[in-house]
C-alpha cells in the first residue's frame, strides 16, 4: 500500500512537472482536476525509475521515436508502477510498454506478456523475443474471457487492444474478461487501460469500422465487473480529433483522441 501511495504522488508530480498534463483523480466518487503544483506531497524516487526506464538503451529507435506521441513516463506514474510490482500487458505487441515495465518493476518483479490463443501464432515469437531479452518478462497464452496468471497482480494494463475484444472475430465475452481481470489482482490492484476514444454516443459500433470505443461505455463495463474508477489522464488526449475517422487512417494515425483510464480492484 505505501508504495501505492508514493506512486500515486509521482503521478500528481509529473502533472506539474513534465508536461503540464492534467489528472482528474477520483475522490470520493467525484472528479477532481489536478494540475499545476502540487502541495504537501514530496517527490518519490519513482520518478527516476520512470526516466530511466524511457532512457533505457535498449529500447528500440522506432519506439524511442513514438515517445512524444505517447508519453510514456508520464503513463508509468499515472499507473502507478513500483519496483517489486507484477504487471500483466495484455496484448504487448512489439513490447513498447512491457519493456518500460520491466525496468521499473525489477528483478523482484515479473511481468507477465499476455497474448490472446487467437491471435499467439503470429504474436508469440514477437513476445518470446522480450522473454529472450528481460529476464523478468514471461509469455502467458490463454482466452481473454479467462485469463489467469501464477500469482496475484498489482497491475493489468491494456494499451489500445480493448475495443479489438468487441469484434466478433475476437470471440470474446468482454463481461468475462472484465471479470477475469477482477480475479487475477490483488486487492487493491489496479486496471490501467488506453484506447481511441469514439463519439459520445456511439458505444461499441466503431470497434471494428474504425476502431474506436466510446470512453464512458467502456467505464460503464469495467465498472459492472465490480472495479472503482479511480482517475483519468489527458495526457494522450487530442481534442482537435473529431472521431470520424479509422484511426490507422494516415491523417490521423498515431494522433487520435485517446482516454487512459484507471479502474482500482476495492480492498
Amino acid at each position: 500500500m505505501m508504495k501505492r501511495l508514493a506512486a500515486g504522488a509521482a503521478v500528481l508530480a509529473l502533472a506539474a512537472g513534465l508536461s503540464g498534463c492534467i489528472i482528474i483523480a477520483s475522490d470520493g466518487g467525484e472528479r477532481v482536476v489536478v494540475a499545476g503544483e502540487t502541495v504537501g506531497l514530496s517527490a518519490p524516487s519513482y520518478m527516476s525509475l520512470y526516466s530511466d526506464a524511457v532512457a533505457d538503451p535498449r529500447r528500440p529507435a522506432e519506439e524511442v521515436e513514438r515517445d512524444p506521441l505517447r508519453h510514456p513516463a508520464e503513463i508509468l506514474a499515472f499507473a502507478q508502477v513500483a519496483p517489486g510490482d507484477k504487471v500483466a500487458d495484455i496484448r504487448p505487441g512489439a513490447g513498447y510498454f512491457s519493456r518500460l515495465f520491466s525496468d521499473v518493476v525489477g528483478p523482484t518483479g515479473r511481468v507477465y506478456a499476455f497474448v490472446p490463443e487467437r491471435t499467439m501464432a503470429r504474436e508469440n515469437p514477437t513476445a518470446d523475443l522480450l522473454v529472450a531479452a528481460y529476464p523478468n518478462i514471461t509469455r502467458v497464452n490463454g482466452l481473454l474471457d479467462s485469463m489467469s496468471f501464477a500469482e496475484p497482480l498489482d497491475l493489468i494494463f491494456m494499451s489500445q487492444e480493448y475495443h479489438d475484444f468487441h469484434i466478433p472475430g475476437f470471440n470474446t465475452d468482454v463481461a468475462k474478461m472484465n471479470a477475469a481481470v477482477f480475479a487475477a489482482l490483488k486487492p487493491g490492484g489496479l486496471y490501467v487501460v488506453i484506447d481511441h476514444q469514439a463519439a459520445p454516443g456511439t458505444g461499441i459500433s466503431a470497434v471494428q469500422t474504425l476502431h474506436r470505443i466510446e470512453g464512458d461505455y467502456l467505464r460503464r463495463e469495467v465498472e459492472a465487473a465490480g472495479f472503482v474508477f479511480d482517475g483519468e489522464s489527458a495526457v494522450v488526449a487530442n481534442p482537435a480529433d473529431d472521431h470520424s475517422l479509422n484511426v490507422f487512417d494516415a491523417a490521423i494515425r498515431g494522433r487520435t483522441d485517446q482516454f487512459v483510464y484507471r479502474f482500482r480492484k476495492p480492498g
